[in-house]
């Protein structure tokens, strides 16, 4: 680690790879997220995201599953979801690796997995943040997972549940309720609901194709630019729409594109006029994802009308 530290970029980009390679021979109960980090700096120094994405990937889903089976035993000895222990290592004693029950070395492996599952997250999230291809192979098979294991509380795992929930050119039926406008609109690498809110007025605002106030141009381009933005930017981005479900139910904009509903195979989305004034930091939730919004069809009345009838405000 000392070395890589002190590493250049060019020296960094064929070791990750190869540190990457040697996480399946670590045995379960060695420093495997450790080797997964060093292997991960390698990438955010410049190695191939997707060359190091299998094996760090694999590690943190294996450990994902086992800190689950974690908790499941937990409760199959007696013990209330609320009563699950921290995630430090120091709760491993005989006692506990005797409740978890089993053979000892598979205990072991279930108790480290519970302890360490956090430090696979930024290894994770440096081939995730990196690689779309990585996201659409990699991400649907480790999202139920880490969202299970982040229902029960004990670990702090929302970057990597907003990465692997990313939406990659994905269409979306957008219909403006005020106007009765309907829209198809493709996106892709979007962090929040944040972003998605900003880009959408940029497209249809800015556009011209709905009343309201078009977003800054700075805001469209911490959206949207290639380039990261260097620390906090102060830069404001003001609310245009009230984001809906075709329940009516409101889709936060601290939630995730993926919270939308999906409807005869289209997730469908309906703008609506702000309840409120609302601003929110321009800056996106990740840093190295550029965000697309792309307006690729205006929808008939017709068709307005009839994706209207699969919502709650049908006339």
């Amino acid at each position: 680690m000392s070395a890589l530290q002190s590493a250049t970029g060019a020296e960094c980009v064929p070791v990750g790879p190869r540190l990457a390679a040697l996480l399946p021979a670590f045995p379960p109960t060695g420093p495997r997220p450790l080797l997964a980090t060093m292997a991960g700096f390698c990438v955010e120094r410049g190695a191939d995201p997707a060359a190091c994405a299998e094996p760090v990937l694999d590690g943190t889903h294996r450990d994902l599953l086992d800190a689950l089976e974690f908790a499941r035993r937990w409760a199959a000895a007696g013990g209330a979801e609320d009563e699950l222990p921290e995630a430090d290592e120091k709760i491993i004693d005989d006692a506990l690796l005797a409740r978890l029950g089993g053979e000892a070395h598979e205990a072991t492996r279930l108790a480290l997995a519970w302890c360490s599952v956090e430090q696979w997250q930024p290894p994770a999230l440096a081939v995730l943040c990196r690689s779309s291809e990585v996201r659409r192979r990699y991400a649907s098979a480790l999202l139920p997972a880490c969202r299970d294991l982040a229902a029960l509380e004990r670990h702090d795992l929302k970057c990597l549940a907003y990465a692997l929930a990313i939406l990659e050119d994905e269409p979306l039926v957008v219909l403006h309720r005020p106007s009765r406008t309907g829209f198809e609109v493709r996106i892709g690498g979007i962090g929040d609901n944040f972003q998605l809110h900003t880009l959408l007025a940029h497209v249809l605002v800015g556009g011209g194709h709905v009343p309201g106030t078009a977003p800054s141009a700075e805001s469209v381009r911490l959206a949207t630019s290639p380039e990261p933005a260097q620390g906090r930017t102060g830069a404001v981005a003001t609310g245009a729409f009230e984001l809906l479900a075709p329940d009516g139910e409101r889709i936060w904009n601290e939630g995730l594109p993926d919270d939308i509903p999906v409807v005869e195979g289209r997730r469908l989305l309906v703008l609506d006029e702000p309840a409120y004034a609302r601003s929110w930091n321009a800056d996106r939730f990740f840093p190295l994802l550029p965000g697309t919004a792309e307006l690729t069809r205006v929808l008939s009345v017709d068709e307005v009308q009839t994706w209207f009838t699969r919502t709650c405000w049908t006339p």
